[in-house]
């Protein structure tokens, strides 16, 4: 009965933080717009139905596109996941994002493999250099007691400018008038699962399958048994004999892997060259998507669809009325307070707490007294 409660609790919960969040949102879109009602109808249900003259149509290449956009963000949900299951606070994902995506377009342009192998080895040189990148932070912290926090903040912005210095003085395509790379070899391109212009690629396949490893790993192996150990407890997990230290590194090395994984396939399966020049942002939703999932790899595709859906929303209620598509980043950032308040709710639950231990105490009492009845008869 608790465990049910505690359950139904979570997801109130969630529930609730979300639509506060959106509720937020809604107050900045009243402030802001001339047409609030039709800029709330787009964000709310533009993404999957279109408005033309009077009339309301399903629109499936809107929802193929949400699809497209889950990809990037499972991953790193799934990344931050992991990273976060062992208390590790690393934010890196967004760089080994950017890394993997550079990477994996590099090799897309000049590697020559002609048969269907191409993209996959460009996508698994990618997720390998990135889990050797992600040893820098995990190695640091294990080994000289340095915070992976700050040191993978760092290293997100050593990692840009790496980058960009090699994309603009070794890889750079002249003949073009922007910085960004020859064409893709065709062998090297992810190829998409539906026609029209979505991007959904095959990458949404790998996605699905990559969290349906990673929970397998999680909740039935005894490596994500002892990350899990690790975040709940170190220094139990520590006097219990795991090798906290290997354990710390196996999971920043895995999360490095899934977000440079992640940056090669939407490199490869959007876009037809290498053309980014800041950072791609998708690790920091990732962050987002891992408070929604609480960690779960099961629920990552979930909040990673509710995302996407939002950002989706947001870019046509900016198109088709007077509001920014900054709005998004507003109502992430109201849902990462509401998930992250550790006392939001906090009075529900100790009554539920509380008439759950009334509830488990009485019917104790009265399986006693049923049984003292019995044996006094």
């Amino acid at each position: 009965m608790r465990d049910r409660r505690m359950v139904f609790f979570g997801i109130a919960r969630g529930a609730m933080a979300i639509i506060l969040a959106l509720a937020v949102g809604a107050v900045f879109i009243f402030l802001s717009s001339k047409t609030p009602f039709t800029a709330l109808r787009y964000l709310l249900i533009g993404p999957l139905l279109s408005f033309h003259d009077g009339s309301v149509i399903f629109n499936a290449q809107y929802l193929f596109q949400i699809f497209a956009a889950m990809i990037p963000t499972i991953f790193t949900g799934l990344a931050v996941c992991v990273m976060f299951s062992a208390n590790q606070f690393n934010l890196a994902g967004e760089g080994c994002v950017l890394a993997g995506g550079f990477i994996g377009g590099i090799l897309g342009v000049y590697l020559q493999i002609n048969s269907g192998w191409h993209a996959v080895v460009c996508v698994l040189a990618a997720t390998v250099a990135c889990g050797l990148i992600m040893l820098i932070p995990a190695l640091l912290k294990v080994k000289l007691g340095a915070s992976e926090m700050v040191t993978s903040l760092m290293l997100n912005f050593i990692i840009l400018y790496v980058v960009l210095h090699y994309l603009n003085f070794n890889f750079a395509d002249r003949t073009k008038g922007a910085t960004m790379t020859k064409a893709f070899r065709s062998t090297a391109v992810i190829p998409s699962l539906v026609p029209g212009n979505s991007k959904m690629s095959v990458g949404f396949i790998v996605a699905l399958l990559a969290t349906a490893l990673i929970a397998f790993f999680m909740y039935r192996t005894r490596w994500g048994y002892a990350i899990r150990m690790i975040g709940i407890n170190e220094s139990f997990a520590l006097y219990s004999g795991m090798n906290v230290g290997w354990t710390i590194v196996l999971a920043q090395v895995i999360g490095g892997m899934l977000s440079g994984m992640g940056g090669s396939l939407e490199v490869l399966g959007r876009y037809q060259t290498y053309l980014w020049r800041e950072l791609p942002g998708y690790g920091w939703v990732g962050i987002t998507v891992a408070i929604l999932a609480k960690n779960n790899p099961v629920y990552v595709p979930l909040a990673a669809f509710f995302i996407a859906y939002l950002n989706k929303g947001c870019l046509l209620m900016s198109t088709h009325c007077d509001v920014p598509s900054e709005m998004i980043d507003i109502i992430q950032a109201a849902i990462f307070l509401f998930f992250a308040a550790e006392q939001f709710l906090s009075g529900f639950r100790q009554k539920l707490v509380v008439k759950t231990a009334t509830e488990d105490l009485m019917r104790l009492e009265a399986d006693r007294g049923s049984r003292g009845g019995g044996s006094h008869a």
